[in-house]
Formats: C-alpha cells, structure tokens, sequence
C-alpha cells in the first residue's frame, strides 16, 4: 500500500468517522473498512445530539502535557532539568539542541505515544472542516447550529496557533479537500497564519455564548458545561495569537520571509527584543482588555483563585477560603475532579481517575534511598527559575544587564540569608533547603528517615546527582510534596489528579499588561486604563496578581517606581512575573524564543546553587527554613545551550516537506 504522510492525510477526502476511536492511518487505509464499521455522513450530522457527539472527539484529543507517557518533559526553557536518567526527555534535547528528537520522543507531547500535538492537530483541523461543511445537513435549531459551528472555528483556529508557537507559519487548512485533486497549499508566515486564526476565533465569539448553562441546548448537560468552549475562551485566545503575532520574533520574520516561509537572519536578536509590532499589540490588548472587563463586571465564572492558606509550605488552605490556588493544578479527595477550579479557562478533557497516580505524581521528588517512588526520574527546577521569584518588596533580585545577572542594589536580598523575604509564591512552589518534606514518617525505611527534612545544600544527601537534585532545589507547584512514601497521597485513597491548563485568568493580566506596554509609546501609557477596559492599566493587570498572594504574613508589594521608569523597565518586570506566576506551566521557551531572547546570553545557562548549610539539622525542627543562614552562597554553571537562530523553530518532519515544493523545511534545518 502506498505510504502517506499526515499532512496527506488531512486533505484526504475519505476520511470516515469510526465508532469509538480516531485513526491516523493513511487515506487508502479508509477504503478498506469493513462498511458496517463506518458510521454515515447523515447519521453524524443529522440532529444536534449526533452533531455534538461528533464534535466531543475534539476535546478529548487535546494533550494531557503531563501525562503523554510513564513520566514527560513540557518545560524547555532555562527552567528545567532532569537527573541523567532523564537525559533522553525532550527538555535535554533542547539543551543539546536535537530538536529533531521530539519526532521520535515517546515522552514528548508534541508527538509522544499517548498524545500527540502533531497528529492530533491536523486530525482535529480535519473534523472541524468537515463538520463545517455539513451543518446545512443539521435539522435543528439556530442556536443549536451557532454552538456547533462556534466550536469548530475555534477549535480550527486553536490548533492552527499551537502547531504555530512551535513551527512557525503553516498552511491554514480551512476546507476538506477531495482526496484526488489535493491542492499545493503554501506556508504562510506567521503573521499571515496568525490572521487566518483571528478570524476564526472571531466567528467563534460571535457564536458562542458566555454560559452555556444560559442556552437551551445546554441544559440538556446542565452544570456540567465547565469543559465547552465559550465566548469569553475565543476572547482570550484572539488576545493571544494577536500578542504572539505582534512579538519581536515574529515580527522579524515578517522582514524577512522568502517564498513564504519567514527566515530569521543571524543568531543575534541585535537587541530587537523591545520591538514589537504596535498594531497587533494593539488589537490583542483590546481583546484581553475586553475579556478583563467581563471579569471585573462579573458576567462571567472566571476570577483568579484565592491564595489562602493557614500552611504555604503544605499548601492546607485557610478555613475562610472560598477557593484554592493549589486547585488550578491538582486536586486531593474530591473523587479524581479535573484541577482547574475558577480559574482554569482552557482545558481538555482526558483527565480521570488515577491517571496521575501512575506517573505524574512521582517525578518530582527526590529518588534517594526510594523516598519517592516510580523509576529514577526527576524534573526539577534550575537555580535560573529560583532567581526569577523576587523579593517581597516587589523588587528582582537580579536585573540583566548587556547579557549577565547584576545584582539589584534595590532588593534587599541577602546571601547569608537567601530564602528569607521572598515573593510568597516561592515558598509555595519551591521546596529548598531544611523544608519539611515528609509530615509523615512511621512508614519510612530505617534509611528514609533521615531524608524527614530536605538536606539540599552543597555535598547534602538529596544532592545526589542521580538520585537528587542537580540544583539545590525540587518543585512542588504542580504535584504537592505529600507524594512520598511517608504521606503516600499517590495511594488510590487520595484520589490525587493533576491537570496543566493551557490557559488560565492569571495569563490574560500578564498578556494584557504586555501587550498594552508593547503598543506604548511612552511611561504614561503603561498606566493609562483604556475604555476597553476601564478599571485596569498595564501597571494594575500585574499588582492585581501580587495583591493577591499579599498576606500578613507573606507580604507582596507592588511594582515598585524603578520598575516602571521607562517602557522597556516595564516590559522587563512584566517578563519576570510571567516567569514567576506560570513557572514550570511549559510556557518559559515560547516566551524566550517569541522575544528573541532563546539564544541570547544569560538564558543560555542553566546554573545550579551552591552552598554551605551552617545551621545543625534539628535547627530545622523548631524553626522556619527560610530564617536559616548559609556560608558561601554562589552559582556554578551546570549546562550551556550551543543555539544558533535556526532553534528558534522545531522542524518539520523531513517526510512531510517531501510531499510539495511549497511545504518548504523551517530555516537551517
């Protein structure tokens, strides 16, 4: 049987409906179904209940960036590492530059063996094309018909922009073409896709409701509508791919595409990484303005998710708590809920019971002597990212300086003392240093039991480079440090799950506040509240996420003066706080590289912490870990990234740039 790539496969025509499962064979593979497997045109799209059936396949291929495999990597930036028995991840491979890896990495979600983005776009790109060409087939109602094909233009335009953030520009596939005059569709560029998206997300808004709760087709599933997509969702992501097409990156290409395919020239930004593109600034800033303004006027569910807890260090909410950041990302007893809470925009919906226990729940912690269980894999965070949380008085510790870390004259950190005074997200995500990582310790081994409080210093035993961290440091943001063999919430009694969301409320300040200081022409505007969006400047999108992590006893100021000097000062603060609110969200190496900054020294080291612990370990039993002093606190470089500008893109696979002359290979590879 003749071979057939993906990208032939999306044109295909004979692409049939098969009950109970999506297929990525080749067209030819269709023709030979038996023909009572294959479920009718007529029948998928006859009434709105068989319509939207047809459509629920959609949302249950979104990847589960988590959980693609036993144990994954999502975080390619200067964020992440793995121990060496990690080294085959992705994350790795983008240190080394093997980029071609994520083609063949079972544990990459861009094409890895349970999910994959690759695959899954262009199948997906495939049905909403298809169901748009059949809704006149529908016999139903208006609405019904609006809620149909509001999904499809979203979902043709969401998975357009995921295979663009990392790919680059591609043909906008936006019809289902017959399978024996398949046209030569030309890569467009970035900014030409990225249009195509916008209009497609635009239909969606004007489509779909803000509850569909509120329709009448929707109360057929009444009060369990959280997962469909909305008004409010289509407005945050046109906000999205404007912000993203009007970056410095992408803006470069635009200078310099040739035959349609954008070529960045140099392995410099050239300091091109304040240089946006004002006009699609503009038009993402009103978008997220507009969806900012549904948020302050309370037309909609959304609102950012309470930062209270009576302990930080084990994330126990305050009783008074009406919501749980912690929520947005894992839940523990409450019968395997998808994490998410009120703040969750975007999710798919392929989370369920114990499928995090298995793999998720065990790759963060340290391996040593068993303490967590599963294989001798951990992704822990760089001694880059810890630097990244700033200090309580709203200040960075660090500013970057002609490509090197200066130290903030300003912040007030001490190296006899570097945990002390910090942003109240660090002792929530990070676990450092004398944390007390096992609250429950009759089931430890005779050897585990030493391992009760973390021994993280220089020559400590959760250094250990196998089975340890490589950087003084482990993360506890996404799966809670209660997943050891002590407190054992990995059991099934837990009923642990864990959830990414691709977005979330706290990213639409953070993008609007960047986009309305990328569209500034001036210090004045970054303060200035927009009809738009009246209650909120560029300045107050930001503090409003430090006010609400501030507490009495983890203080949190707002950007403070010398932060909001000039426009570039600005774009600065706006950078770290993206890097600090969505650590370790997979979102750090699309920033990098859309700012022009993934080659760029200092973000082409990943560094460690080292230090002399000078406190004895029962210090550590009576008193706060972050009060504790250390001797000879310094960086040592663990792994330099060797990136040329032809990194600034994956490559495509070499079969499907065989398949026409216009489908041309990304620039250098």
């Amino acid at each position: 049987m003749k071979y057939y790539n993906n990208i032939k496969t999306l044109l295909c025509a004979s692409l049939l409906l098969v009950a109970g499962a999506a297929s990525f064979t080749s067209c030819t593979d269709w023709l030979d179904k038996d023909p009572e497997a294959i479920i009718a045109e007529d029948e998928a799209f006859k009434n709105y209940r068989n319509f939207q059936g047809y459509i629920e396949e959609i949302y249950s291929l979104v990847p589960d960036k988590e959980k693609v495999n036993y144990c994954t990597a999502w975080n390619f930036g200067d964020d992440a590492v793995h121990n060496p028995e990690g080294y085959a991840h992705m994350d790795h491979q983008v240190d080394l530059g093997n980029y071609r890896n994520w083609w063949t990495n079972s544990q990459c979600w861009l094409n890895g063996d349970r999910s994959s983005l690759w695959r899954n776009s262009w199948y997906s790109i495939r049905k909403c094309n298809m169901g748009i060409a059949n809704i006149k087939s529908l016999i139903g109602t208006d609405e019904e018909r609006d809620l149909l094909l509001g999904q499809m233009y979203f979902f043709r335009a969401w998975w357009h922009f995921e295979l663009m953030c990392y790919f680059g520009g591609l043909p906008y596939i936006d019809e289902a073409f017959d399978a024996t005059n398949i046209p030569e569709l030309p890569r467009l560029s970035f900014q030409e896709c990225a249009d195509r998206c916008a209009e497609d997300f635009e239909r969606a808004y004007d489509l779909l409701p803000l509850d569909w709760d509120e329709t009448l087709a929707g109360m057929q599933t009444f009060q369990m509508n959280q997962l469909r997509i909305n008004k409010f969702m289509a407005l945050c992501y046109l906000g999205k791919c404007y912000l993203w097409a009007g970056s410095p990156l992408m803006k470069e290409f635009e200078k310099t595409k040739n035959g349609g395919v954008a070529q960045l020239l140099g392995a410099s930004s050239n300091g091109k990484t304040y240089d946006y593109d004002v006009e699609y600034c503009r038009k993402a800033a009103e978008a997220l303005g507009k969806a900012l303004d549904l948020v302050a006027k309370g037309q909609v569910s959304y609102k950012l998710a309470e930062y209270k807890y009576s302990n930080i260090y084990d994330h126990v909410r305050d009783e008074k708590a009406e919501t749980c950041y912690a929520d947005i990302f894992w839940t523990e007893k409450q019968n395997w809920k998808t994490p998410g809470t009120c703040e969750a925009i975007f999710r798919g919906a392929n989370s369920g019971a114990n499928t995090a226990n298995w793999n998720c729940a065990k790759i963060f912690g340290p391996k040593v002597a068993g303490l967590v269980d599963h294989d001798n894999i951990i992704h822990h965070p760089t001694a880059n990212l810890i630097d990244q949380y700033g200090m309580a008085n709203g200040q960075p510790i660090y500013l970057v300086q002609n490509g090197e870390y200066v130290l903030n004259p300003l912040s007030g950190w001490d190296p006899e003392h570097p945990y002390k005074n910090r942003d109240p997200r660090f002792y929530h995500d990070i676990v450092f240093d004398g944390f007390h990582y096992v609250l429950s310790t009759d089931g430890l081994t005779p050897a585990q039991k030493p391992l009760e409080y973390c021994s993280l210093y220089t020559g400590g035993a959760m250094r250990e480079i196998d089975h340890g961290s490589s950087t003084g440091y482990f993360i506890q943001k996404l799966v809670p440090h209660q997943n050891n063999e002590g407190d054992r919430w990995y059991d099934w009694e837990h009923a642990f799950e864990c959830y990414l969301p691709y977005m979330r409320l706290a990213d639409i300040y953070l993008m609007y506040a960047e986009a309305r200081a990328a569209m500034a022409s001036g210090v004045s505007e970054i303060n200035e509240r927009p009809t738009y969006c009246p209650t909120l400047s560029a300045v107050d999108a930001i503090n409003a996420l430090r006010d609400r992590v501030n507490s009495s006893d983890y203080p949190m100021e707002h950007v403070p003066a010398n932060l909001r000097d000039t426009r570039e000062h600005f774009i600065d603060e706006v950078r770290r706080e993206r890097a600090v609110e969505l650590s370790f969200e997979g979102f750090r190496w699309c920033d990098l590289q859309r700012w022009l900054l993934l080659t760029e020294p200092p973000y082409t080291m990943k560094y460690s912490h080292e230090f002399e612990r000078l406190e004895t370990d029962d210090w550590f039993k009576t008193h706060d870990p972050k009060d504790a002093k250390v001797g000879n606190f310094r960086k040592q470089e663990l792994i330099t990234r060797r990136l040329e500008s032809k990194h600034y893109w994956f490559p495509l696979p070499d079969k499907d740039i065989y398949l026409y002359e216009g489908f041309k290979q990304n620039p250098g590879w």
